[in-house]
């Protein structure tokens, strides 16, 4: 699934703060070894779909999701690998990458995710049952960068690893705040993104966030070589 616009998307981060504001949300029910990490609000406008990727801690991967919405016409889902059994280590890994579309217009709106992580041990693997044919695979290799928000105009390059081909990136903009984010708080923070000469280059423009932290996630689709 490919973000519809630039200047939405996401990225990962093991940043995300562990266990807060997990109460009242579902991503550990049924599991007996569980760590919950919440990430932070994730701005979202009408018309665009937005990637987050949060992660585990090391040695764990997922085992339930959650999120948390500032509307109710947010649309939110997760994107899972191919394979079966339908399990964690199959159809998740050590990083869950959440999708948010908001339906209709209006004010921008903001979901937070939230992973529960669970011991890893393995999962599963997929074998080809026709020969001269390819299991389902990742060809893409995912590369993130995180960017502190400051206040002002800052630009920033980000590239993909060596022997790597770039072909594509998107961004979104995460907001830490105890409460769910005002809607001049979602406005605070933009940002303009355009991909030259194998590179992203990021504009991030920032007034007063109101005592709230914030950070640019840039996802850059890296294709790894054959």
């Amino acid at each position: 699934m490919k973000a519809l616009a630039a200047s939405v998307v996401a990225a990962a981060s093991v940043a995300g703060a562990f266990a807060g504001g997990a109460g009242a949300t579902n991503e550990c029910r049924g599991l007996q070894v569980c760590v919950p990490v919440a990430g932070p609000w994730v701005a979202t406008a009408a018309g665009l779909e937005t990637r987050y990727a949060l992660a585990c801690p090391k040695r764990f991967i997922v085992g339930g999701l959650d999120a948390e919405l500032t509307r109710r016409s947010l649309d939110v889902a997760f994107r899972g690998a191919l394979g079966s059994p339908v399990n964690p280590g199959v159809t998740t890994s050590s990083t869950a990458v959440f999708v948010g579309r908001l339906l209709g217009g209006g004010s921008p709106a903001a979901f937070r995710p939230h992973i529960g992580c669970i011991p890893a041990s393995g999962g599963g693997s997929r074998f080809p049952t026709v020969h001269h044919v390819f299991p389902p695979s990742q060809p893409l290799a995912p590369t993130i960068a995180q960017i502190p928000v400051r206040p002002g105009v800052h630009r920033y390059v980000e590239r993909c690893g060596a022997r790597k081909t770039l072909v594509g990136a998107t961004h979104a903009v995460g907001l830490y705040t105890q409460s769910a984010p005002t809607v001049a708080q979602l406005r605070s923070v933009s940002v303009a993104q355009r991909i030259a000469g194998g590179s992203v280059h990021v504009t991030v423009r920032s007034g007063a966030l109101q005592g709230a932290g914030a950070t640019v996630q840039v996802d850059l689709d890296c294709a790894a070589a054959a």
